[in-house]
């Protein structure tokens, strides 16, 4: 393991820039910092879910995908390193089939909210939609991992699929989106 803070200020990014983890100086509203800005969200996120005390099951996985997360965020400062690999968007694949085969299955568009566990995992997926596309727009410019955005993808998918389990659990319908007609 690297070396430990011992003071959290460090007054460095006083100027508007930022470290990779290299030691690499760029700005904080670069492209890449915003991705791995999106990225801490999520995971900040996930974290507002496991404060809802889910299930064990779902809290074993959520912690997983916090470590997973953090790994990332870390190969985003590390240019031309790969940490994600093709396994860990399989395992989510895994559970996405595992937690969809006791939903019934979508008619229509829901909207998002429910239990308060159910309405977070909503708001980390939303928030996952937008590190994938903070990270899209990195890949554009400079090289990423494709295992990053496919990861973020399937995350997206996997809190969907679970917020509806988590309102199943709870004993809370979906609520259907109603299209008015003009």
């Amino acid at each position: 393991m690297g070396a430990r803070l011992t003071k959290i200020y460090t007054r460095t990014g006083d100027t508007g820039s930022t470290g990779l983890t290299g030691g690499e100086r760029i700005a904080k509203d670069h492209t890449r910092i915003e991705a791995i800005g999106a990225v801490d969200e999520l995971n900040s996120a996930i974290g507002v879910v496991l404060s809802h005390i889910p299930p064990a099951s779902l809290a074993a996985r959520f912690t997983e995908i916090q470590h997973v997360l953090f790994d990332l965020g870390g190969e985003l400062s590390m240019p031309d390193t790969a940490c994600l690999a093709g396994e860990q968007v399989t395992r989510l694949e895994q559970w996405l089939d595992e937690i969809n085969t006791d939903l019934p299955p979508l008619q229509e568009f829901i909207l998002p909210g429910g239990s308060q566990a159910a309405a977070a995992c909503h708001l980390a997926r939303a928030v996952c939609r937008r590190a994938e596309r903070r990270v899209y727009t990195l890949s554009r410019q400079e090289p990423v991992n494709p295992a990053t955005s496919s990861y973020l993808n399937r995350l997206s998918d996997l809190l969907f699929v679970i917020a509806r389990q988590l309102n199943r659990s709870a004993g809370i319908a979906d609520v259907y989106w109603r299209h008015k007609k003009r």
